[in-house]
């Protein structure tokens, strides 16, 4: 189930109140800065140069990456070490072949192709160099959303100054009235503001977020795997315990080591 993620909406809420209330402080008002042509011409602009860089495909794995950053689903780093810890007491009393069973309960693809390699008999060499690449390749594929952001994030303000440009062309084209100038003025500049405001508020932050949730999912796999070969190597829970905690760099939770120690 996914969880909102009350810290990327929240401060979002945060940087937008505060760019409104410095607005208002000001003396400016709402409808200075909403314009329409400024807007179709960053978001326009922007979306055109992401899709002359990217396929398709990455694309639409950037805006899925969108509903992972700001409603994401929970990592459960502690209820995985307590099942890998609780399969190696299994594999010890019984063989590993008895967790086959067990296959048809695991959500995540990643641990159920480990443990399925590892229940097929395979040695640990054999069943590391494969996961290793699966890996690499879910890496990649988690990298992809990011990237796209990013590449906006470093779009948007370029294409912000270009609605300014365009917008200072079309007022030098009445230099003979100095009111329609000023509020012309004021217009081309809403591009840019539009363009930098959307890469720093939301776009940036927006891959840097994503590829914080990417390196907890690898971190997650790669204790998996760690996990998953400690059973074929016989390793006791008690070990595994260690090793995974280890891996994990934070102390192995209390369930687990209440498993173990009845152990």
């Amino acid at each position: 189930m996914r969880k909102l993620e009350k810290g990327a909406v929240g401060g979002l809420t945060v940087a937008a109140t505060a760019m409104l209330l410095g607005l208002f402080l000001e003396g400016g008002r709402l409808a200075q800065i909403l314009q329409p042509t400024a807007a179709l011409i960053v978001f326009g602009g922007t979306l055109g140069a992401v899709l002359v860089q990217f396929p398709l495909s990455s694309a639409r794995a950037a805006l899925a990456g969108l509903l992972d950053a700001f409603a994401g689903e929970p990592l459960e780093a502690r209820v995985r070490m307590e099942k890998l810890v609780s399969y190696a007491m299994q594999a010890r009393r019984k063989g590993i072949v008895s967790l086959d069973p067990e296959l048809r309960t695991i959500d995540d693809g990643f641990f159920r192709k480990a443990l399925t390699l590892a229940i097929d008999g395979m040695g640990a060499r054999e069943v590391r160099d494969i996961m290793e690449l699966e890996l690499t390749r879910l890496e990649e594929e988690d990298e992809r959303a990011a990237r796209v952001w990013e590449a906006a994030g470093g779009f948007a303000p370029t294409i912000g100054i270009l609605g300014a440009v365009l917008g200072l062309i079309q007022v030098m084209q009445k230099l003979n009235d100095i009111g329609d100038v000023g509020r012309g003025i004021a217009v081309a500049f809403v591009a840019t503001l539009y363009g930098v405001g959307l890469a720093n508020l939301l776009l940036l932050p927006l891959a840097g977020k994503l590829r914080l949730r990417a390196r907890e999912r690898q971190m997650l796999r790669e204790t998996t795997l760690e996990g998953v070969l400690a059973m074929i190597e016989g390793a006791s829970p008690r070990s595994l315990r260690e090793k995974l905690g280890a891996h994990a760099g934070e102390r192995t939770p209390a369930p687990v080591a209440q498993m173990v120690a009845a152990r």
